[in-house]
């Protein structure tokens, strides 16, 4: 497979101030200083009830091939601020850090890791911006697609928003998060050539408009593709010429099976019921109808709560940019330093409560009903303290501590996974069609409370006692 910006050094592609700061590391003799940095996010977008984890194999990728040429030095040099010391050191660079990640396709909640960097302080701070690049981003969209398809109800729900992508990494990138998602394919075609995903379509208004008459526009696409005809029906009249016509070519050429009108502008409930019934008596029931047009959620919730006859939908701007909400809003910060072998938590406290971090270097456990298999909470714990598994065990909201309940009859799974030690790769990425699949059988572990798009449940992301007191320590100790 290949990967959008492989033949590219996305090295630099970074904050400047990653460099200063590594400099300045460098200088003070701590270029050897042992960090834990965690990446995580504040809130879910949209006010949804949890947040669906993407762009994993794309972090692996750009860690896997960090290096400075000599282009590179030599642009830092011009700037005239950084040693030769540390122009040197980054000519030899190589990624050294431990790094543990939530699989693609994992629901995700505000508060917890999702990416945890060990490793030399000058590296771990440095991949701050690409790690935040590929893990925002794509969260973001396959969040967003992940609401649409929900809205859908089952039906196939296809990502068309290239043309309105933020550059051609978003539209790829975009397209893949999207189909992490739950979306059947996308319509770009470089995105089945290079990660697998079908490319979908049918015509442009262009086509039609190009020929004499809408009839022959329609008869001539037909006959060069009778085995995938989806005619694009609303150039002039849907339902006076538009439908009568693609009609008119069933039958000419005798199709019957692989058919579809696609309607992309109009009251789409109307014309879709108008649609059906005039191609029911025609003698198309199997003629699929597709819908296009500025779709979101909401507008396919709402149409289908109307009756409208629907068979799939293609969206585009508003998924593929997240328009409702453009930004994840992922952030990464330092969690803890290594002294002589022990751990030094750190903390971060702002008059802003959700803004101070969790000190500590740590792990997620999701816990689990044995009997229904639903996630029942996720509890964020020290490394090392053990897995959560006896029953009696009791976990409580970090916040309002007085909330507690007392687990019986749950098990419990570890959600962050090796993906580097000590600068190797020793994760493998599962396969697309993988990752889409546990996609959704990990939704499915979710209660049907937390799936709704207003007032979701808010799922329990809980702190170990051994954590909270930490973090309560360090609040005590820096408040002045």
């Amino acid at each position: 497979m290949n990967n959008n910006g492989s033949s590219m050094n996305l090295t630099m592609l970074t904050d400047y101030y990653e460099l200063t700061m590594a400099n300045g590391y460098f200088l003070n003799g701590r270029q050897d200083q042992v960090a834990v940095f965690d990446m995580f996010f504040r809130r879910i977008p949209d006010e949804g009830g949890f947040a669906v984890m993407a762009g994993v194999e794309q972090l692996i990728q750009y860690l896997s091939d960090l290096h400075f040429t000599e282009e590179d030095i030599s642009f830092l040099r011009g700037k005239g601020c950084f040693s030769e010391g540390f122009l040197d050191y980054l000519r030899n660079f190589k990624f050294a850090c431990d790094v543990w990640a939530v699989p693609e396709g994992t629901p995700v909640f505000p508060g917890e890791p999702l990416v945890v960097v060990r490793g030399p302080i000058m590296q771990a701070q440095f991949v701050e911006t690409i790690l935040l690049l590929a893990i925002n981003h794509q969260s973001l969209i396959a969040t967003k697609a992940n609401r649409i398809v929900r809205a859908a109800k089952g039906r196939p729900v296809m990502e068309f928003g290239s043309r309105r992508a933020q550059g051609g990494s978003g539209a790829m990138l975009g397209a893949r998060a999207a189909y992490i998602g739950g979306c059947a394919g996308t319509a770009c075609a470089i995105v089945e050539r290079d990660y697998g995903i079908p490319a979908l379509g049918t015509m442009a208004h262009s086509w039609v408009q190009s020929f004499p008459n809408e009839y022959e526009a329609f008869l001539a696409y037909a006959k060069l593709y009778p085995e995938n005809c989806t005619l694009l029906v609303d150039t002039y009249n849907t339902l006076k010429s538009g439908i009568p016509n693609a009609i008119r070519v069933f039958r000419e050429l005798g199709l019957t099976d692989h058919l579809g009108i696609r309607i992309d502008s109009g009251d789409v409930t109307y014309l879709s019921k108008q649609a059906r019934k005039m191609l029911d008596e025609a003698g198309f029931p199997q003629c699929k109808i597709v819908i296009s047009n500025s779709l979101d959620e909401y507008i396919i919730q709402d149409v289908l709560a109307q009756g409208a006859e629907i068979d799939s939908f293609g969206v585009g701007e508003r998924l593929i940019t997240s328009k409702s909400e453009p930004v994840f809003g992922g952030v990464y910060k330092i969690s803890a330093l290594e002294e002589n072998g022990e751990i030094i938590p750190k903390i971060k406290i702002s008059n802003n409560v959700e803004k101070i971090t969790t000190p500590g270097f740590k792990t997620v456990y999701r816990l689990y009903d044995k009997e229904t298999n639903k996630a029942i909470a996720d509890l964020i714990a020290l490394r090392g303290e053990p897995m959560p598994t006896e029953d009696g065990f009791e976990i409580f909201d970090p916040r309002y501590t007085w909330k507690r309940k007392t687990l019986r009859n749950y098990y419990a799974k570890e959600l962050l996974v090796p993906i580097f030690e000590k600068g190797k790769v020793v994760y493998q990425s599962p396969g697309i069609e993988e990752i889409k699949k546990y996609c959704k059988a990990q939704i499915e572990t979710l209660w049907e409370e937390l799936l709704r798009f207003e007032n979701p449940h808010e799922y329990f992301v809980d702190m170990s006692q051994k954590l909270w007191d930490t973090r309560k320590r360090l609040i005590e100790e820096h408040r002045v």
